[in-house]
This record gives C-alpha cells, structure tokens and sequence, in this order.
C-alpha cells in the first residue's frame, strides 16, 4: 500500500516523479503555485503548454518537467469557491481523479500534490482538503508515495488533523 505524506514545503524542489500544477484555464503561468512551477520549470515548460490549448476546470494536461527536479507536472484546473452551489466539490474531485489518471497512464510511482483551489480560487481549506484526502486514499495502492505538499504550516495542520493515519514529513524527507 502506498503512503500519504503531509509536508511543508516548495512543490518545485521536490525530487519525485510528478508534481501537481494548479493551473489556470489558459496553462500560461500566474501567480501562487502556477507561477512558481512556470518559473522553476523554465521557458520550455510555457512552450509545452501552449499547443495544449488550456484547460477546462475540473481536468488536467501533463508536459514534461523540463528544468524542475520532477520529470512531469501534471497542470489541473480548480473551480473558483461560489459558496458551493456551482457544482465545485465535484469539479475539484475531479482534478484530484484527473491528475491520478493521468500519472498513471505515464509510469508515475511519486507525486505530489498543491492544496488546489484554496489560494486565490477562495475555496476553504478545509472542505479542500477533505477532497483532496479523499481521492488520496483511494487512489494511493497504485502508487509509491502520494505527497501533500502545504504552503503553509497552517494548511498541514489540517492534512494532519483530517488524516491521522498519514505519515508526517518534511521537504528534504520528500
């Protein structure tokens, strides 16, 4: 069985096979996650983006790592937060599903995973993260190590609290 790590820390310097981009719908870059990953992976990886023609909210795309430790980055588009009326829950499921489908498909054994949709997007961290715990557990069998990696020590106390049986870690322990 695959484990669950919670840790805090910089998604792009994690040496695992994937890494989770919370994308925006056009998949050229922005701020918070999306910016960092864009940046850390180099021109090459906006070049890899643009022929994908975007992303609709709830899928995902992948392209190669290019300049990032991870070889791939799976790009996933969360909903915005409308107060939980606009079918979000299950659009966010969705990335979760999307982004284990795709890693699948190309060999990954190790992937790490952004809070989607909690920065700017104003869904609440915790429901998110309930989400995002959710498809983890299901999805973590076919794979080595399933990473939460949180921005915040605030948002790893509530992986933590919601999920006592997963392993606690730190970035280098990545």
């Amino acid at each position: 069985m695959g484990i669950i790590r919670i840790i805090t820390g910089d998604i792009t310097r994690l040496a695992v096979d994937a890494i989770v981009n919370a994308a925006n719908s056009t998949l050229r870059g922005g701020g918070g996650v999306d910016g960092a990953i864009h940046r850390a992976g180099g021109p090459d990886l906006k070049d890899a983006c643009r022929p994908l023609g975007g992303c609709p909210t709830g899928e995902a795309r992948i392209t190669p790592g290019f300049r990032l430790p991870a070889p791939w980055v799976i790009h996933t588009v969360g909903p915005v937060w409308r107060g939980g009326k606009a079918g979000e829950p299950g659009l966010l499921r969705g990335c979760y599903e999307q982004a284990f489908a795709l890693a699948r498909a190309h060999g990954v054994r190790t992937i790490a995973f952004p809070a989607i949709s909690t920065g700017v997007y104003g869904y609440p961290k915790e429901a998110a993260a309930r989400i995002a715990l959710g498809v983890m557990r299901r999805e973590r069998d076919a794979f080595a190590e399933v990473i939460a990696c949180c921005f915040s020590a605030e948002d790893a106390a509530i992986y933590r609290a919601l999920c006592p049986e997963c392993v606690l870690g730190d970035e280098e322990g990545a």
